[in-house]
């Protein structure tokens, strides 16, 4: 398995969480986990360049919060449902992101849910919840294994992408 084996054509572009004009020339998709210190970096290191492209309306986002099997990750999981399905999913995310550190390290899920609620002020999101089921289903069923995974066209890379890669991507010039 590897990121070449991505079937970038059958990639929903309007599951997940959307961001920016429907009709903009360029859609990036990322698929993260929000408990992935791989995927933070992306986060940390990326979503300001992106903010702008979607701003000035040349780029569409789409966030697929990816639930994962494997133990180190499920409390990502157990975020992904408290993220609000709406405008402000994407400060959401990055105060989720800012607090990884406490809440990663919990000790149940149980307690992960509660860190959401009682310290970040989130509710549980069924929406988002069953957002998350059809992103795990969409990802295995076109190939997509590891996070963060992100794909602008025919493009999959990770969170290694330079900047100035990334910006060429962004202004279509590939």
């Amino acid at each position: 398995m590897s990121m070449t084996e991505v079937d970038t054509k059958k990639i929903d572009n309007s599951l997940g969480l959307v961001f920016g004009d429907e009709n903009a020339p360029i859609t990036i998709v990322e698929y993260i986990n929000l408990r992935c210190p791989f995927c933070k970096q992306w986060w940390d290191e990326r979503s300001q360049l992106i903010d702008q492209y979607v701003a000035n309306g040349k780029v569409k986002q789409v966030i697929k919060l990816f639930d994962k099997d494997k133990e180190s990750l499920q409390s990502g999981n157990v975020m992904h449902h408290h993220v609000p399905n709406d405008n402000t999913a994407k400060a959401a995310i990055t105060k989720i992101y800012a607090t990884q550190s406490e809440w990663g390290s919990l000790d149940s899920l149980d307690e992960v849910a509660n860190y959401a609620v009682d310290k970040l002020g989130f509710t549980h999101n069924p929406a988002t919840e069953e957002l998350s089921k059809k992103i795990a289903l969409e990802a295995k069923e076109n190939g997509v294994f590891f996070i963060p995974t992100m794909i602008v066209g025919d493009q999959v890379f990770d969170q290694k992408i330079s900047e100035a890669e990334l910006t060429a991507l962004l202004e279509g010039s590939n």
